[in-house]
């Protein structure tokens, strides 16, 4: 009972109406960039208001500070101008869709291990010893809703050399923080999450993560999962045209096309096909479908990583042969995931990786934003901090 009274509080809550502020990142990477025309733009919307966008997407809510797939992390987004808010959904041992980003990291991103549920894990905790790393393994389906409901989120880090269970949860790394998430962060089940979101003015991408279970999990198929995270949409009245449903497993976009059209025109294949040894998105050959294939299929939106869209060119950066190709194919396109390497001042990592070359500071995330938006032609970027992308897409004038 309390539960429905909170889910009918939030859904008659009327949409977040508060300023939306971007802080001081965007700037002080504005700061950061060398002198040019694209610098000169982007400071000249310093004094202007920050709009939602859809180009702007929260990647797990706003987790470069706050704990992931929170309430609060969601709020944040929200409050930086995401106007799509991403929950990936997962299920507990009662086969209840919960926003986790995997079904095995309880022990990475919530306060487990420390309560008495760590009794439950598939692996409980053993400490780091004669070179090998500390270990354990958390999953949704090793706890019950109610079980699941009652821990609590922190920021997504182990220490792999820890002794104790409280050193092997604080792991944060250096360039995100836990100042926000000394009292924990709110946990949700993934009706909650459509809930907050819709009060919040924001829009839905739910990813369908992969089991860490073999299917069927009891009787519930993957196609039973597929189907329930949609259920719970069509059961809160969201139209089908604010969903973006994503999933790495071309089965379930292919059974939502199928299934659930509406939403299935929509739905994003999350191409993990740069898994694959000697795949290169410059090398169609190498690759596991051809866009035209996908289109073929039905398949309107592709999500591969930041480096398969973009490459380097006599040093400037430029679309890959993937872009080029998903844009001739007429499938859309939406990159991930930025802000979560860090400093880029020593060329950015792996989500840069075929353009580390050009990526010597943190005025380079722009470079990047405006080569993707530009050049490639993304209709909306995944970011763990969605300031960033809002500042860019209100400047820009992109919606």
């Amino acid at each position: 009972m309390i539960r429905f009274i909170l889910l009918f509080f939030v859904f008659a809550m009327p949409a977040f109406s508060g300023p939306i502020s971007t802080g001081p990142r965007p700037l002080y990477l504005i700061d950061q960039m060398d002198p040019g025309p694209l610098k000169d733009k982007l400071l000249s919307c310093a004094d202007d208001p920050v709009r939602r966008t859809n180009f702007s997407i929260g990647h797990r809510g706003a987790p470069m500070q706050f704990p992931e797939h929170t309430v609060e992390s969601y709020k944040a987004a929200a409050s930086m101008g995401a106007g799509i808010i991403e929950c990936d959904v997962t299920f507990t041992s009662d086969k209840q869709l919960v926003c986790r980003h995997a079904q095995n990291d309880l022990h990475t991103t919530t306060n487990i291990l420390a309560t008495d549920l760590a009794s439950n894990c598939t692996t409980g905790f053993t400490p780091a010893n004669d070179g090998k790393n500390a270990n354990a393994e958390c999953q949704t389906s090793d706890v019950t809703l109610a079980e699941f409901q009652s821990l609590t989120g922190k920021m997504d880090a182990a220490n792999k050399n820890a002794l104790t269970v409280k050193d092997y949860m604080d792991g944060t790394a250096s360039w995100r923080t836990d100042l926000y998430a000394a009292d924990g962060g709110e946990l949700m089940t993934h009706a909650d999450s459509i809930a907050l979101l819709k009060s919040l003015g924001a829009k839905f991408t739910p990813e369908l993560k992969q089991p860490a279970v073999d299917m069927p999990y009891d009787d519930f198929t993957q196609e039973d999962y597929a189907q329930k995270m949609i259920d719970e949409y069509k059961s809160a009245g969201i139209p089908a045209s604010d969903v973006w449903a994503q999933s790495f497993n071309l089965a379930d976009v292919l059974y939502w096309i199928k299934n659930e059209p509406e939403f299935g025109a929509q739905a994003v294949y999350l191409d993990g096909s740069y898994r694959i040894s000697g795949w290169s998105p410059d090398v169609p050959a190498t690759w596991t479908h051809q866009m035209d294939d996908l289109k073929a299929m039905g398949i309107n939106y592709i999500a591969p990583p930041i480096w398969v869209l973009l490459t380097l060119k006599d040093g400037k950066i430029v679309p890959s042969t993937y872009a080029v190709k998903a844009r001739e194919a007429g499938i859309n396109m939406i990159a991930w995931s930025l802000e979560r390497s860090g400093s880029l001042q020593n060329g950015g990592g792996w989500y840069y990786r075929s353009i580390n070359d050009a990526i010597t500071s943190d005025g380079a995330m722009y470079q990047v934003v405006d080569a993707l938006t530009k050049d490639v032609g993304v209709t909306g970027i995944f970011s763990d901090w969605p300031a960033t992308t809002s500042y860019y897409a209100s400047c820009m004038g992109l919606k």
